[in-house]
């Protein structure tokens, strides 16, 4: 089956579009040819089949165009009771079926629920294709606007339908639908009710009715395309005697629409064609002269008919005597007397229609009637039109003309004052009957003065050049001689004087006297009579005012009427100068016998003219209190001491109005006061002198108005109206203080009824109540003004409703609700205030709602109210105040039972504002928009809130678990999300659609909500991120200059689509295959060109290999996010500070900037508000009004209404600054909006790039063009600075990921599951010239022009980075040994030349690097230097370590003599000798920042000293630098017992003292260390002192506690950073301290300390780090980190023991040392210092022995442990994914196991960790050779002491001079080294990898020694 909903939405995208767009028209024509049949054979279904039956029976259907479709019992019943109710086929019964299980998730329903629903889908289907139709009418008759060529093919269209019989279709489906069958209203037996497509149940008839009306609404426009044929004339006149024949017609709206449509129908088409036939088309009908005697016939057929019939059928006859006018004057029709007889007939039906008077059934009973009033303007329009030409007509015929003056001269006649007299004094019955009948002769012409009136009212352009009406007025205005036909005339002038042109028609036409007696002087002059008669009269003692006669009351009423309409239609400026006298108007108010209505229309006059002028107003109060009537009188008292009545407004409401039961008076007085309140505009008594009026208004016209009774309902609802008006402006115009509030507490007031001087000294009297007080008082306590509001609002929504649609008052009471509704909310948002002062007594109007919950409910119910969108924004607006109040209002909802039709009153009205074809440009009074805040606002409230309810989440369950449903439930999420997946009218709903993706996006955060909606929208069902993407988000943005609100709510969605996208890349869970694949399909769709593997079936191994990226490849064809930062880079059009230049002049005078330059908003005082975007903008009304005030002061400071050219120019300027401001908020708009959507592209791209780039495999590629884009983007001239901080920080991640993808990933492609040793040694994955670019752009970025601390510091970090990754080595440390291995063996010899190859590249990159960074190194070292010393703290850290950087690829020197010039490193040496004390001991984050600020310099000054060999050292130390080391006190502070608990103080995340103090002392030290390399040891050998020995010498000596501290080695606790102090302090005393001789510091026992310490084997050691590391290795698992810092902490170890080895090798070979074998103590313990340990110690031959024993089992296991890592390595790619894990969790440094990396990336992984590992031991076997060497050289050197070689008889002679061991101490020394000697003669220069030579010799000789002196004897 076709949708015709595809239809309808393609007709109304083109048609009711404001500029639709090309495609819009392409799609309706191929809309409209595809359902062309469809239309020619208009609801046409096939109807029940045998066959058909039997197949639904067998439960297998063949539906058209799809395969058998198996249903089953329950559904082949549904379908057979479709074809039943409605008289269709089966099987179309079926594909109903199956279209509603696709629309309504039918699962788990009831029967009859799925019959409703599938009969309402075929109704909705039904609906849709009569719209279409009704919208191509329309489009054709009554919409202007639209393209002509595409009216034109449409109109060509239509009449290709029409001639096909599509006008005769629609009168028979008009008939059909009204019969009581299946096919149309339905039957006995049939389901009577249908659920629409909202899922609300309706009932069919009114289903079928609704129809009908939509046909003949289709049916009246077919007639003004085509012209009817007389066949069809006769067709439509049959139907309305057939549908008014219809006895419920009166009682039933939609009956009555269809009677009066068709009327119009035939009406228009006759007069249309008539009409016709005084042009070139002739008429068609004329012509016929069968048909003219025929329809004659017809229409004047004398068969009895109700009333109502008779009118509709006189209608039909009066048209068809004006019809006959028209023709009948035309000589071509036929010359053989038929004139003659059309005479006849015209005559006799204008005849007998007059006396059945059809101008007052026109008026009454279709005009007048509220169906006809609430009917669709455009239609309402039309038909006016057509009955204005229709009068027109008929006031230009002779014929007409002649019956016109007919009727008004029987009116005359009948209504003669004299004739009436004396036909009432005849007392037969015969003259009664005979003057009744006269009387029924003369009411048509007043009836035709109505009618003529209503028509022009409604549509008063039709009055423009309209010379035969006024030519008709003119006559009708003469020789009236009674007060009704007066009366009737100045009606109809009213009604003429309805627009600006009418208006001055009518009073010129009054002002010059056009028409004899009737004039504006008449008026004047009767009201001062009777003023002046009445005055006499009550001079004259005793006498009684005369009574005024009703025709001179009725006659002055209708003056005042038509001159009120003057004044409030007129021209603003001419209407001020037409009656400057107005005090007659006033002058007969205060007269008792004056009626009411007359007092009504004099006050109501008076009312037009308050809003004329200021002075105009004034004059009206005064006047006003001079004469009118007082309020409340205060009673006189008379000679007997009783009271006697005075006659005031309230005697006069209840005695006088109250017994007519009409209230004109009371009513205009009401509307009179309100027009004044409305025009305050200073009010300092806050309506304090409202104060009697309000008590009036309360007390006597609003609190009984229910118990009145009244003449004319509608008078009712408009005096209830006037005094809800009342209290609304008393609520609304003033503004009460918070002294005002505490002065108005009852016990401080004197009772309401007391008079002023009856107030308690000292207290406020009355005249100090205020009215919007005591309205708040009552409406807080409930009484009677709350009573009365809320027993209106209780009628509930459905009776409003209701009597809106059928009752001639529903506009007063559509008025009403609204005003209850609006009181409510300002009294809702002022009772806070009043609240705290005035508890108990009265309570927030909340808790007075409370108490009865169904008025809560009720009140909410209105926003069903779909005929006033101010009602239901009303009730919007009270819901959001009472949910933020109400934590239980969803709990009271669901008690009341209303939840289910709340739901769906939300949604309708969502859904209805969604589908307009205009909307309000105050997004305040958008109903649509302030739903979707509503739902932003409660997502903050506890569950379940609002929100949760009204988008259909379970209320009664736990909110978290729901799963929704929104294709089952018709909701607001149902509404959004059909909403978003259009996101139709763009130009209308923008507002809609950028809330509605804001409101997705809070509830995708909503801890809440998160978990459903994310999955609603990542389901099959809405594909809502991909379906986006594909689509609207990098469509162009709208034009700036064709709507620019447009284009910056354009940008603010797609802000908010792309953090929901990001949203949805964080949030799912990968190891689910739903959020797996969804996160798949939106990487693809953002970063890649080609179809991914997982999308087209391809396997990963079998994606793109690697490929080498140059800085043409992305250009070709851009990826989707980089098509997003595109649109994105737009400039604005101007600054939005900018200031127009013509204006500086006055800028001073006018205080602008004093204005502007306040923070204030308007609530504060001042001109800015904050949107709901959250941007701060100027309010316009504001500024203007500050503005004013400046050129008030101004006008008097220069007077300027002398001076007229400076008042101009002042006004001139107000109006640009205005303009200016009004830009600038634009333009301010627009930039957030930019800016919000590049926060959403930053995330989005952040995120998929951080956390689930390994989907897109090792693209580098994506990385480089996403890089390059980025800090592009930030060198352009419309990058402002807030974005170029958004786009540094993707820059950043960009570079970090590429960093890490050169760590953790073996390259791009995926074509092998092998890793090469190549992936390892090679890491830049970039080509040279792609890396040149990035340094390039990145360089610029940093040295443009606007810049700020916070932006450069996101460059630093990019800079810095981006110098990592060129290093080129996974594992900087990796030896040169390891690299060979990697390469030996089982090559061919293709990677030599690859190394070579890479080689040359990473040279050829240092070099370009170099050459970008020499080119701009003035410029770029300015801007480093200026932050770090001027910048923050973390600003200066970041340069120093871009100073850092820099001098490390600088190998000439270049940046080395840019920071020497600029006295940077002076600087940094000062800061660390003076300003580095307190950044240790003081625990606080300014000081942490110091002291990384310290780090960074020491860094700077490390990669100096370091740099280029010698001199950067000497560099540093020309500059003093060890004097400005020695000098820091910071590294010398002493850690106090409270420092292990600061932490527990300051809080976690900041370190300890100690941590903080190794922060500085390491790297001090490390500098120190790297001076020694300049200490001549030539000096030291021939005994002389070397200048820089003795600075790190005195060095030592001040930093004495520093090195105590650091030597015992006795901190508790194992750190690493103690460690690395150790070797530190170590190896600088190592360097230099032996050569000091003087023992006072004792520096040499505290090394020989450690030596017994660390020289001892393993498990003897009392070391903490080695038992440390001995207790690891017992450990079987153990975390990457753990295992690192083990490595690390062997290795320090290793070193600490070389430079201990190192220190006792230089004692001995320099200083002689002789050391013992075993006696440890010598000397005396004077000397020892602070290592006092009772007796002097050094080590021993035993140590060393130890030692060597030691060490050479630990090169043995690093051997070992190398040798099985190289062999791993080689076979990597033979190892299965459990081995490589295995693996990386043996040496692995981190735990980045990922389930989803391929086998080939572990393998990477896991030979990266095994190079890592191999290269730390590799380093510790360097250290391990060095402390085997030193130790055979010192074993060497005692034994060729110990022995002198004697060659004496061939024998070895024991030396006797010494001391240092017994025989057997030596046998035991030697029998331990043998075993060790052997160990190493085991090692060899290829398992070494290195050469052993001298080791070897060591050994060799050592051995040879201790061998030939086995045989001999020691002494001791």
């Amino acid at each position: 089956m076709v949708s015709y909903r595809r239809l309808l939405a393609a007709v109304e995208a083109a048609l009711l579009t404001p500029r639709p767009a090309p495609h819009h028209r392409a799609d309706l024509s191929h809309a409209l040819h595809v359902c062309l049949p469809d239309l020619q054979q208009f609801l046409t279904y096939p109807t029940p089949k045998a066959e058909d039956r039997a197949q639904v029976a067998s439960k297998e259907v063949k539906l058209p165009n799809s395969a058998p479709t198996i249903i089953d019992n329950q559904d082949a019943q549904i379908a057979l009771k479709l074809s039943e109710d409605y008289n269709l086929n089966e099987v179309h019964c079926v594909g109903l079926l199956v279209s509603a299980h696709q629309e309504w998730n039918l699962l788990g329903r009831e029967p009859v629920e799925i019959l409703r629903l599938s009969a309402g889908l075929w109704f909705t289907e039904r609906r849709a294709l009569i719209t279409s139709l009704q919208l191509l009418l329309r489009a054709v008759v009554l919409d202007d606007e639209l393209d002509s060529d595409l009216v034109a093919d449409i109109r060509l269209y239509i009449e290709r339908l029409l001639d096909g019989g599509l006008r005769a279709r629609l009168i028979a489906l008009i008939k059909e639908l009204n019969r009581e069958e299946p096919a149309g209203l339905g039957g006995p037996g049939v389901e009577p009710y249908v659920m629409d497509s909202r899922g609300a149940l309706v009932q069919r008839r009114n289903v079928i009715q609704k129809e009908r009306l939509s046909l003949c609404h289709c049916l009246v426009l077919t007639c003004l395309i085509v012209r009817i044929s007389a066949q069809e004339a006769k067709d439509l006149f049959n139907l309305l005697k057939d549908c008014a024949s219809d006895e419920s017609l009166s009682q039933d709206v939609v009956k009555l629409q269809i009677t009066y449509t068709i009327m119009f129908a035939l009406t228009n088409s006759l007069t249309s064609d008539a009409l016709g036939g005084s042009q070139e088309m002739g008429s068609s009908l004329a012509l016929n002269a069968g048909f003219r005697k025929e329809f004659q016939h017809l229409i004047m057929d004398t068969s009895e008919l109700s009333a109502t019939a008779e009118g509709f059928t006189g209608v039909i006859r009066f048209v068809w005597a004006v019809y006959l006018m028209i023709t009948r004057g035309s000589s071509e029709y036929n010359t053989s007397g038929s004139f003659t007889e059309d005479e006849i007939f015209s005559r006799s039906c204008l005849t007998r229609a007059c006396e059945h008077d059809v101008f007052e059934f026109i008026t009454t009973r279709v005009l007048q009637t509220a169906t006809f009033q609430n009917d669709d303007e455009d239609l309402v329009f039309m038909y006016n039109a057509y009955l204005h030409k229709l009068m027109t007509s008929f006031l230009s015929q002779p014929a007409g003309r002649e019956k016109i003056k007919e009727m008004k001269d029987a009116a005359m006649m009948a209504m003669d004052p004299y004739v009436v007299d004396i036909k009432d004094t005849m007392a037969d019955v015969d003259s009664r009957a005979q003057q009744q009948a006269v009387e029924l002769q003369a009411k048509p012409f007043i009836s035709l003065l109505n009618l003529i009136g209503e028509i022009y009212q409604r549509e008063p352009e039709l009055i423009v050049e309209n010379e035969d009406l006024w030519n008709f007025v003119r006559f009708a205005g003469e020789d009236h001689n009674t007060y009704r036909t007066l009366v009737a005339f100045l009606n109809m002038l009213t009604a003429l004087a309805a627009s600006e042109e009418g208006a001055k028609e009518v009073y010129q036409l009054l002002q010059n006297k056009a028409i004899r007696t009737l004039g504006w002087q008449t008026l004047f002059n009767s009201l001062v009579v009777y003023d002046q008669r009445f005055r006499q009269c009550l001079q004259t003692a005793g006498s009684f005012l005369p009574p005024l006669q009703e025709g001179d009351a009725r006659a002055l009423e209708a003056y005042l009427k038509v001159l009120r309409r003057v004044m409030e239609k007129g021209n603003e400026m001419e209407r001020s100068q037409w009656f400057l006298d107005i005090e007659p108007l006033f002058k007969l108010l205060s007269y008792e016998n004056v009626p009411p209505y007359l007092k009504g229309a004099l006050r109501n006059a008076i009312a037009t003219f308050v809003p004329v002028s200021p002075v105009m107003k004034n004059k009206v109060w005064s006047l006003l209190e001079q004469y009118d009537l007082p309020v409340v009188a205060t009673p006189l008292l008379n000679d007997g001491g009783m009271s006697s009545q005075v006659y005031d407004m309230t005697f006069e409401l209840n005695e006088v109005e109250a017994r007519q039961e009409e209230y004109p008076s009371t009513l205009s007085y009401l509307k009179l006061l309100n027009v004044l309140i409305e025009q305050e505009s200073d009010a300092p008594d806050k309506g304090g002198r409202f104060i009697g009026i309000f008590r009036f208004v309360r007390d006597q016209a609003f609190a009984p108005y229910a118990q009145r009774a009244y003449a004319n309902t509608v008078e009712k609802w408009e005096l209830v109206v006037a005094a809800l008006r009342h209290f609304e402006l008393m609520l609304s115009t003033y503004q009460i203080t918070d002294d005002d509030v505490k002065n108005s507490s009852d016990h401080l007031l004197p009772p309401e009824n007391s008079l002023p001087g009856m107030a308690a000294p000292g207290l406020p009297g009355v005249s100090n109540r205020l009215p919007i007080i005591e309205l708040m008082k009552d409406l807080m306590s409930g009484k009677v003004i709350y009573r009365n509001v809320m027993s209106i609002l209780m009628m509930g929504v459905n009776s409003v409703i209701e009597q809106r649609t059928s009752q001639l008052y529903g506009p007063a009471l559509e008025e009403a609700i609204s005003l209850c509704l609006q009181i409510l909310h300002l009294a809702l948002s002022k009772d806070n205030l009043f609240a705290e002062a005035w508890r108990p007594v009265y309570q927030p109007i909340d808790i007075i709602l409370s108490h009865d919950i169904r008025q809560i409910v009720t009140v909410l119910e209105f926003v069903r109210y779909d005929s006033s969108p101010l009602v239901q924004r009303s009730s919007v607006l009270i819901m959001k105040l009472l949910s933020a109040r109400m934590p239980q209002l969803v709990s009271i909802i669901l008690e009341a039972g209303a939840a289910s039709n709340l739901i769906e009153d939300y949604a309708a009205c969502l859904e209805t504002r969604a589908e307009d074809s205009q909307a309000t440009e105050n997004p305040d009074e958008d109903t649509g928009s302030l739903i979707l805040r509503l739902l932003l606002a409660n997502l903050d409230q506890p569950a379940p809130n609002v929100t949760h309810l009204l988008l259909k989440f379970d209320v009664n369950q736990l909110v978290e678990r729901t799963m929704l449903q929104p294709k089952r439930h018709f909701s607001c999420l149902r509404v959004i999300l059909d909403m978003l997946d259009t996101l139709a009218r763009p130009e209308v709903n923008a507002g809609l659609h950028e809330l509605g993706f804001q409101l997705m996006y809070e509830l995708c955060v909503d801890p809440i909500t998160c978990g459903p909606v994310v999955e609603l929208l990542r389901g099959e069902k809405y594909e809502f991120f991909s379906k986006h993407l594909d689509t609207f988000v990098c469509e162009p943005l709208p034009k700036r200059s064709t709507n620019q609100q447009l284009r910056v709510s354009s940008l603010q969605q797609r802000a908010w689509l792309l953090k929901l996208v990001a949203l949805e890349l964080h949030l799912g869970d990968m190891d689910v295959v739903v959020h797996r694949d969804s996160c798949r399909r939106l990487l693809s769709r953002l970063f890649l060109r080609e179809p991914p593997g997982w999308e087209t079936g391809m396997p990963s191994n079998l994606m793109p290999a690697r490929m080498t990226i140059t800085t043409t490849d992305f250009n070709i064809h851009k990826v989707k996010v980089l098509e997003l930062l595109e649109i994105l880079q737009f400039q604005l059009p101007e600054a939005h500070s900018e200031f127009p230049p013509e204006l500086h002049a006055l800028k001073e005078e006018l205080k602008v900037d004093e204005i502007l330059g306040s923070p204030a908003t308007v609530d504060q005082g001042g001109v800015y508000h904050i949107s709901e975007r959250g941007d701060r903008l100027i309010d316009l009304s504001a500024f203007r009004d500050l503005l004013w005030q400046e050129y008030k002061r101004l006008e008097v400071q220069y007077n300027l209404l002398v001076n007229g050219q400076k008042q101009s120019e002042l006004r001139e300027a107000l109006q640009q600054l205005l303009r200016w401001a009004w830009k600038r908020n634009k333009n301010l708009e627009e930039q957030a909006a930019q800016l919000h959507m590049l926060v959403g592209w930053s995330q989005l791209v952040e995120i998929a790039i951080s956390r689930r780039f390994h989907f897109l495999g090792s693209r580098t590629h994506v990385l480089f063009e996403i890089l390059d884009a980025s800090i592009s983007a930030t060198i352009s001239q419309d990058c402002s600075l807030r974005m170029a901080f958004l786009l540094s920080q993707v820059a950043l991640t960009t570079m970090a990921k590429l960093q890490e993808q050169s760590i953790v990933s073996p390259g791009e492609g995926d074509s092998t599951d092998d890793v090469t040793y190549l992936d390892v040694l090679s890491t830049v994955r970039l080509s040279n010239s792609a890396c040149h670019t990035i340094l390039s752009k990145l360089l610029a970025s940093i040295l443009r022009s606007e810049s700020s601390e916070g932006l450069r510091r996101r460059q630093y970090a990019t800079l810095l980075s981006y110098f990592h990754y060129c290093q080129g080595m996974v594992n900087r440390d990796l030896p040169l040994s390891v690299m060979r291995a990697l390469l030996v063996e089982g090559r061919d010899g293709e990677e030599d030349m690859e190394i070579e190859k890479l080689d040359r590249d990473q040279a050829e990159l240092a070099q370009l690097n170099f050459s970008l960074l020499k080119r701009d190194a003035t410029a770029l070292v300015d801007v480093v230097s200026r932050d770090a010393t001027n910048g923050s703290e973390v600003g200066k850290s970041m340069a120093y370590y871009v100073l850092d950087a820099l001098l490390a690829v600088d190998h000439h020197q270049v940046f080395l003599s840019q920071l020497q010039s600029r006295g940077l490193l002076h600087s940094c040496l000062a800061e660390i000798s003076s300003n580095s004390y307190q950044a240790i001991l003081l625990p606080s984050a300014e000081s942490m920042r110091r002291l990384y600020t310290l780090e960074s310099e020491l860094a700077l000054l490390l990669r100096v000293g370091y740099h280029n060999r010698k001199r950067g050292a000497q560099t540093l130390y020309a500059m003093g630098a060890l004097r400005h080391l020695s000098s820091c006190r910071a590294i010398d502070a002493h850690l106090t017992d409270d420092a292990k608990w600061e932490q527990v103080k300051i809080g976690v995340g900041m370190p300890s003292q100690h941590d903080r103090q190794h922060q500085l002392v390491s790297p001090v030290l490390r500098l120190v260390l790297c001076f020694t390399a300049l200490i001549d040891t030539t000096e030291a050998t021939d005994g002389g002192r070397d200048e820089v020995a003795l600075e790190v010498l005195e060095f030592i000596k001040s930093h004495q506690g520093l090195l105590d501290r650091i030597l015992r080695d006795d901190t508790p606790g194992v750190h690493l950073a103690d460690l690395d102090e150790l070797q530190l302090a170590t190896a600088i005393l190592s360097k230099v301290w032996p050569v000091e001789e003087s023992p006072e510091f004792g520096y040499t026992q505290a090394m020989f300390n450690l030596a017994y310490v660390y020289f001892c084997p393993d498990a003897e050691s009392r070391s903490r780090f080695v038992q440390h590391i001995r207790e690891a290795e017992k450990l079987s698992e153990s975390s990457g980190a753990a295992r690192e810092t083990i490595r690390k902490m062997e290795l320090q170890v290793a070193r600490v023991r070389c430079n201990l080895i190192a220190y006792l090798y230089a004692l001995v070979t320099k200083h002689s040392l002789r050391l013992h074998i075993f006696k440890p103590d010598i000397g005396d313990s004077a000397t020892m210092g602070p290592y006092n340990l009772g007796r002097q110690r050094q080590p021993t031959l035993k140590l060393v022995a130890d030692l060597l024993q030691q060490a050479s089992l630990d090169l043995e296991s690093a051997l070992e442990e190398k040798a099985l890592l190289l062999a791993r390595l080689q076979d990597v790619n033979e190892l299965s994914r459990h081995e490589v894990d295995e693996i990386i969790k043996a040496y692995g440094r981190q735990e980045n196991s990922d389930p989803s990396d391929s086998i080939r990336k572990r393998r990477y992984v896991a030979m990266v960790e095994m190079c890592s590992a191999a290269g730390s031991r590799e380093c510790q076997v360097s250290s391990l050779l060095f402390l085997v060497e030193h130790a055979l050289e010192i074993l060497y050197l005692h034994f060729e002491k110990l022995t002198e070689s004697k060659s004496r008889q061939g024998r070895f002679e024991i030396n006797l001079e010494t001391n240092w061991g017994r025989k057997e101490d030596i046998q035991f020394i030697t029998g331990k080294l043998l075993p060790v000697f052997e160990r190493l003669e085991s090692l060899n220069e290829d398992r070494v990898g290195r050469s052993m030579k001298h080791l070897q010799r060591l050994v060799h000789s050592l051995k040879s020694k201790i061998m030939m002196g086995s045989s001999e004897s020691y002494l001791t």
